[in-house]
């Protein structure tokens, strides 16, 4: 028959249903009868003197039932008693530890009739409405209502709901099918399914021909899963969920419950104890310190098209790359999404950027974390708006020209009772080993990369990153800590491997799945590793034994170079090797050039405040050291607040101190000049490709003077595919040294000419400049069979071509 739709809109949490959704002949249905849950209040029962206020109450009947409907016709006769239920299925269904409540609630054939029973806690009384029926069930107690319907098949019906101070007309959930497919349940099983967003979690959708919202939970040692929520008064003794087989998967649908729902599953521990849980699947959150997820939907429309098709047209380790790493949140602290998607892509466009990191932007509870204790890995954080208001910056980044890199965080995650740690009362994300699963340095759990279960949940959530959001690359945090199973462990905290090794092989195997997944799924991305050790084969294939990642932080360049430029000038003679060393191991990896977060913060100082002199010489230093990380194989990223010389440590209380650019105040200029350099290296880096298109081999580097140390200079070449050079000077010295002579190749006849100088007066500098063309003479010098004298300024990194 025709389903009749209300003529009034439900309420914002709500979608309507149909009156009476299409019949099904259950006398040819398995055993299990159709299943969902239907999303019916539960006031508070009438001894309790505190109810329901009524804007609650009128709430709970618009999610519940939708708006109000004509009475169906009937007879009016209450339904014939039935059979006693066991003992066992009531007791069980009262604790919330039954595992198949939809062979005992709903409508069943029997004998003489079809069985119709019903758990609605404080429920009056309970009747079943469907065409040509009224049938009023009989009060079994606690809650329970049953009764026998004097027809062959099980009809389309709903129930009447009479609490009282109030009546309402539900759909019965226990009259679904699961709406989970069994190629679903075959891949969660396996560890395979890719798109484990869609199957698990809480989905809108129609179902039998009703709108309402699918539950699916994978907690596979629970004796039973019930869900609670706003839309049930956070009670969920009617609403408990079927468990899906040998999965572990436990599902219900709920009619009725849409977008915006607040929701959590209330979990029946192997002790019989009860524990009430976030989902881990959430695609949406509550704003911290709230913990409830959100029933979501995405409405945005993508206006990228453009950028998605080419972002892949050049592979990342031959690209241009320079990343602008930023904290949301502190970056302009107060701005929505929607209010960054205003401010700072054109920043970072001016700024010559060709890509922004995100630190971590998954949900997580404590802010002073930065993010890197996640509790909703598939949640943007709310703190900002919805996760269509970060769909929208990602866009408006995209249209901008710019990249997004999100920091992903699955080396570990917190202990918080409302998360993942013992999910379901036993180690399910985290290893069972507490030596494995106890995080020694950050009080946090490590995830079991030997669980098929888990390992998808985790390989899933970097693809769901990357389609659902349209995220370009994954910087994964930490990456070290996940492969040595000794990492932060004396002796005796820590057993080998089965070869008797400290590598962690269930980790190993973890990257390089996630590596291959995300590649395959999403060309054009790029993964990043944060490894701070000298593991082989981080950024080599997967299919070569490698970890797979396109490319790695460096570490080792910046520990070593900071260390160099923090000392007085006089004394960086005794550690010029720190700056060159890296060339010993740059063409090992595809490497990036990181001035992160996490050198700018926890008495580290910021980049300026680490260099020696006075403020001219410290800005000098800053500016020098920016054009030699510039100029050096491999990708630059670079701290918001570094670009304009911010001198205090950060803070994600406040974030960067963008007064200092303020023309009021007296030397806002000394910090506009390093601005207005980052954005000079940028654009002359994305024109060259000498800069950038062979940083992964050692034909495109060559040393000229590499050990100048009593002059504290360092120079080399950069040669593009064709050739083309460009030649680096850096000198950590604050003398002028005139008639400096270096080697050059016989390339440039016409003579060589300033591109890029750091001691530029527009920057803040003495301006010594070698204005003419530098003609090449043939006088050897550096092995080469011609030369060029020069000068060099004070505390300076000079740039060169042939003219």
């Amino acid at each position: 028959m025709t389903a009749r739709k209300p003529s009034r809109k439900a309420s914002r949490k709500t979608v309507e249903v149909p009156v009476e959704a299409p019949v099904e002949d259950v006398t040819e249905a398995p055993a299990e009868t159709p299943a969902t849950r239907a999303a019916a209040p539960t006031p508070a029962p009438a001894a309790t003197a505190t109810k329901a206020a009524p804007t609650e109450r009128a709430r709970a009947r618009r999610a519940d039932a939708g708006p109000p409907r004509p009475r169906q016709a009937g007879d009016g006769r209450s339904a014939r008693p039935a059979p006693a239920l066991d003992g066992a299925d009531r007791g069980r269904l009262l604790a919330g530890d039954h595992h198949a409540p939809h062979d005992v609630l709903g409508a069943h054939p029997i004998p003489g009739g079809v069985l119709v029973r019903a758990l609605r806690p404080f429920a009056r009384s309970v009747t079943v409405l469907a065409t040509g029926l009224r049938a009023e069930l009989h009060d079994d107690g606690d809650g329970f209502f049953s009764g026998v319907l004097p027809v062959p098949q099980a009809p389309a019906y709903r129930l009447e709901v009479a609490y009282d101070d109030t009546t309402i007309e539900v759909e019965d959930p226990y009259r679904f099918w699961p709406a989970i497919g069994e190629l679903d349940l075959h891949l969660i099983g396996e560890g395979r399914h890719e798109e484990l967003w869609r199957a698990l979690g809480a989905e809108p959708m129609e179902h039998q021909g009703v709108t309402g919202t699918r539950f699916a939970l994978w907690a596979p040692n629970a004796r039973g899963v019930r869900i609670t929520g706003d839309f049930n008064f956070w009670d969920g003794t009617g609403f408990p969920m079927r468990s899906l087989g040998s999965t572990g998967v436990w599902e219900l649908f709920l009619p009725g419950v849409g977008e915006g729902a607040l929701y959590k599953y209330d979990i029946c521990r192997p002790d019989g104890s009860h524990t009430v849980r976030a989902d881990p699947m959430a695609r949406r959150t509550e704003v911290p310190p709230a913990t409830a997820s959100i029933v979501t939907a995405s409405h945005h429309e993508w206006q990228d098209a453009d950028w998605m098709e080419h972002r892949g047209d050049r592979p990342v380790h031959e690209a241009p790359f320079s990343v602008y790493e930023v904290h949301l949140a502190s970056w302009r602290p107060g701005l929505t999404y929607r209010q960054l998607a205003q401010q700072l892509p054109a920043y970072v466009k001016d700024l010559g950027f060709t890509h922004v990191e995100l630190m971590p932007v998954s949900e997580h509870p404590f802010g002073g974390s930065w993010g890197y204790q996640v509790t909703g890995f598939y949640a943007p954080t709310s703190r900002m708006g919805t996760p269509d208001d970060f769909r929208f910056l990602v866009d408006s980044l995209h249209r901008a020209g710019i990249g997004v890199i999100m920091d992903w965080v699955p080396a570990h995650f917190p202990r918080d009772d409302w998360a993942l740690a013992e999910f379901d009362g036993r180690p399910l994300y985290e290893h069972s080993d507490p030596r494995r699963a106890a995080h020694p340095d950050w009080g946090t759990l490590e995830f079991d990369y030997g669980r098929t279960e888990v390992r998808n949940f985790l390989v899933a959530n970097a693809t769901y990153w990357c389609e659902e959001f349209h995220i370009d690359g994954l910087r994964v945090d930490a990456v070290a800590s996940m492969l040595y199973l000794d990492y932060s462990r004396e002796d005796g905290q820590w057993s080998p491997n089965e070869f008797g090794g400290r590598e962690n092989l269930d980790a190993v195997a973890f990257l390089q799945e996630m590596n291959a997944t995300v590649y395959r799924r999403n060309p054009g991305v790029v993964t990043i590793a944060e490894e701070s050790t000298a593991w082989d084969g981080v950024t080599r294939p997967t299919d070569g034994d490698g970890l797979g990642f396109g490319l790695k932080w460096n570490m080792g360049w910046m520990h070593d170079s900071l260390q160099y430029i923090a000392k007085e000038p006089v004394h960086r003679k005794y550690h010029h090797d720190e700056m060159t060393f890296s060339m010993v191991y740059a063409y090992s990896e595809n490497y990036v050039l990181p001035i992160s977060h996490d050198e700018v913060v926890h008495g580290k100082q910021a980049l300026v405040a680490k260099m020696p002199g006075d403020w001219w010489q410290q800005r000098a230093n800053h500016r020098a050291y920016l054009g030699f990380m510039w100029a050096h194989p491999g990708k630059q990223l670079l701290f918001m607040g570094q670009e304009f010389a911010q001198g205090a440590e950060w803070s994600e209380g406040h974030g960067p101190d963008w007064w200092l650019l303020d023309p009021s105040y007296e030397a806002s200029a000394d910090h506009r000049g390093v601005r207005t350099l980052v954005g000079d290296l940028n654009a002359v880096y994305g024109a060259v490709p000498a800069l950038w298109q062979r940083d992964t081999v050692p034909e495109g580097f060559s040393w000229v003077d590499g050990g100048a140390a009593e002059d504290n200079v360092f120079a080399f070449l950069r040669y593009d595919a064709d050739g083309s050079p460009l030649l680096a000077v850096s000198h950590f010295s604050p003398a002028v040294r005139s008639d400096y002579r270096l080697g050059v190749p016989e390339t440039g006849a016409e003579g060589w000419v300033e591109v890029l100088n750091t001691d530029a007066a527009r920057y803040g500098g003495g301006d010594v400049r070698n204005e003419e063309p530098l003609k090449a003479e043939a006088v050897p010098a550096h092995g080469r069979p011609c030369s060029i004298s020069l000068t060099l300024p004070p505390l300076a990194t000079v740039w060169f071509r042939p003219a």
